[in-house]
């Protein structure tokens, strides 16, 4: 996590490993222990589960990543993709 912060991680690995697969893991994750708790009726437990848990994951994904892009050895078309979808993919998973 410290390297993906860093942006120390080639952008292939820092895009789809850690944004993709493991944003998707995140988030989906949250947002179920956030419903449930919702449904429990338990109102703080379910926002600290749901944005408490997903937000700072999504920060260090989307810096993590927009570093790596900007490392001289990514492809410079690659490299404006990814911080494209990255932005917008932390974004959406964060405010649902």
């Amino acid at each position: 996590m410290l390297r993906l912060w860093r942006g120390e991680l080639p952008l292939g690995e820092a895009f789809w490993s850690w944004a993709v697969l493991g944003g998707l893991l995140v988030n989906i994750t949250t947002s179920i222990g956030f419903l449930w708790l919702i449904m429990a009726g338990q109102m703080i437990p379910a926002y600290v589960v749901g944005y408490g848990m997903s937000l700072p994951y999504n920060l260090v994904v989307v810096v993590g990543t927009l570093r790596s892009a900007a490392r001289p050895d990514a492809d410079p078309r690659w490299a404006r993709t990814a911080r494209i979808a990255v932005v917008l993919l932390m974004t959406v998973l964060s405010l649902t």
